[in-house]
């Protein structure tokens, strides 16, 4: 096989993967699934805002940031609770 149609082979394979998550990703969901993710942003905002008035109230960033992390627990991805910012 040459180079150029084995890189456009890859390309054509990594078009298709890509298509596939997306179609995938954006199923519909239904009225059941909808309701439960809009309960978990709701849950994953109050962690949130609980940790901004954490840091608001002179508590140090680990404190602030393992009680994030504990509101979180099951609910978001990661330890930032599925939002992570630049510092």
């Amino acid at each position: 096989m040459s180079m150029n149609l084995m890189k456009k082979t890859l390309a054509a394979l990594a078009g298709i993967a890509l298509t596939a998550t997306f179609s995938i990703a954006n199923a519909q969901h239904s009225d059941k699934e909808k309701k439960e993710d809009i309960q978990r942003h709701r849950a994953m905002a109050a962690a949130h805002e609980s940790a901004a008035k954490c840091l608001e109230s002179g508590k140090k960033e680990d404190l602030c940031m393992k009680d994030l992390q504990a509101s979180c627990k099951g609910l978001a991805v990661g330890k930032y609770c599925g939002m992570k910012h630049a510092h």
